[in-house]
């Protein structure tokens, strides 16, 4: 079920929802939240490796996460202010985070939608929030357009659609990668349980 306007009203205000800071109540929709692009922002730059290791079947795995292979040699860490722009270039991505910290109810889950006035222009950020998530919400936006776009510090480019779960669910009972965080992070794919059980076939395979 999706959550309406009153319903989401009556979340915060009990405070079993918690969105800071929410500067204007008309963030708030019939159906959905805008949330706005915050300050902080890991940039795709052109590293020097030949490609992002997005695997473990390398033999040297040990380096692959903080040393040669390091995905953060492929992001550049830049922050600007509200009201100051940043560029995003064609097929170019770059982290960022929510201007609003976030804490949802352990049985309402969230799906992020780019508004379509930036649809439009080509960028898209989508993913989903899981149930108990807290912190500032992570953007990967994309540029599909093959022009660039000037994006606005603190402009509401995501509207955010609130899901009741027939269930509830504690976020932390299962090992999670991104816990709590509130500036952008680089993805941790490398510490994906599923890449060691495939690399383990991966070996044996060529033994």
């Amino acid at each position: 079920m999706i959550l309406s306007e009153d319903k989401i009203k009556e979340l915060i205000e009990k405070k079993e929802l918690v969105i800071q800071p929410l500067l204007d109540i008309k963030q708030i929709g019939q159906i959905s939240i805008d949330l706005r692009i915050g300050y902080d922002f890991l940039v795709s730059i052109q590293g020097r490796d030949p490609y992002i290791n997005a695997s473990r079947n390398k033999e040297d795995e040990e380096n692959s996460i903080e040393g040669v292979y390091s995905i953060n040699h492929f992001f550049q860490e830049t922050r600007r202010r509200i009201g100051e722009t940043i560029l995003l270039y064609p097929q170019q991505t770059v982290l960022s985070s929510t201007l609003e910290y976030v804490r949802l109810p352990n049985n309402i889950m969230m799906s992020i939608h780019t508004r379509s006035s930036y649809v439009r222009l080509g960028l898209s950020v989508n993913t989903i929030i899981q149930p108990g998530y807290c912190g500032c919400i992570s953007l990967e936006l994309t540029n599909n357009n093959k022009n660039t776009i000037n994006l606005t510090v603190g402009a509401p480019i995501i509207q955010a659609v609130l899901h009741e779960v027939t269930d509830k669910t504690e976020y932390l009972r299962k090992g999670r990668k991104y816990i709590c965080q509130v500036r952008p992070k680089v993805s941790m794919i490398q510490e994906d349980n599923d890449l060691s059980i495939l690399k383990e076939i991966w070996k044996n395979s060529r033994q």
